[in-house]
């Protein structure tokens, strides 16, 4: 399976709700950063730190949360980039936002070891209200 088929596979994996398969895809030292300014904005360390920082609360947080990928590019060596749209209703205020993102990927023995998110926070902050 090439590295952007195990990408895609996550993707695919966390719309079903299959976190177990997601965090199963993780090598136990990933490096997992959410973008500065972003409400979950920081770097974790571990499948644990990513599952309780950003997967919890994006399952506790939102109605309809969803990042949907419309391109996978394997640029080769361990390297993937996606880009695609967040969606989703933010259960504290009520709204709802619609944005574009940019994840990088680094993949090492099929399993991720760092992700990057990328998106426009000023946007995500004034749709939602935050």
């Amino acid at each position: 399976m090439s590295n952007a088929e195990i990408i895609r596979g996550l993707y695919d994996a966390f719309a079903k709700g299959d976190v177990p398969a997601v965090l199963g895809a993780f090598d136990e030292k990933i490096s997992w950063t959410e973008a500065e300014g972003f409400m979950y904005g920081g770097t974790y360390n571990g499948p644990t730190a990513v599952l309780e920082n950003v997967f919890m609360r994006l399952g506790t947080e939102w109605e309809g949360f969803a990042a949907v990928p419309d391109k996978i590019v394997d640029g080769g060596d361990g390297n993937v980039i996606s880009t695609g749209t967040y969606s989703g209703k933010f259960l504290a205020t009520g709204k709802s936002m619609s944005v574009p993102f940019a994840h990088s990927w680094e993949l090492s023995g099929g399993k991720v070891t760092r992700f990057v998110q990328y998106t426009d926070t000023a946007v995500i902050a004034r749709d939602l209200g935050v």
